[in-house]
């Protein structure tokens, strides 16, 4: 897959419709259209890089701190009481360009293991988490 036609990598240039969050020189973080919760973000590096192997040094700290810089914001922007990290590589990467996934989480919100249920957002509903998220990450 090359970047033409990579969803990730048209979402970070602007020609796919997203929430985005968080924009710096190096990542990208914008709302999972199919959230585990919602809130639900994904932290991509502009750059076309499919897995966390392949990452290259120099991305390696931009990356994490834009996933720490969400799973805080998701904390205070959206009252979450933590939130779940994760990132699959290859093996279940529905997108196969590099994404962390950073899911607002609550005790008793009902995620065992690794099994994620998806919820849909009401019309509007993406935009409003959006916009809260983005309030926070300033």
């Amino acid at each position: 897959m090359d970047e033409v036609t990579c969803l990730f990598c048209r979402i970070v240039v602007g020609d796919e419709p997203a929430e985005v969050v968080l924009d710096t020189d190096d990542v990208v973080a914008f709302l999972d259209t199919r959230p585990v919760f919602k809130g639900h973000v994904l932290v991509v590096p502009r750059d076309h890089i499919p897995t966390l192997t392949e990452l290259p040094d120099h991305l390696v700290a931009p990356l994490f701190a834009g996933a720490r810089c969400v799973a805080a914001a998701v904390r205070e922007a959206l009252g979450a009481q933590g939130s779940f990290v994760a990132m699959n590589n290859v093996v279940s990467q529905s997108v196969p360009h590099l994404h962390v996934h950073v899911v607002p989480r609550t005790k008793g919100d009902g995620l065992r293991g690794f099994f994620w249920p998806r919820v849909k957002y009401a019309v509007g509903e993406a935009s409003d988490y959006a916009d809260r998220l983005r309030r926070s990450l300033g």
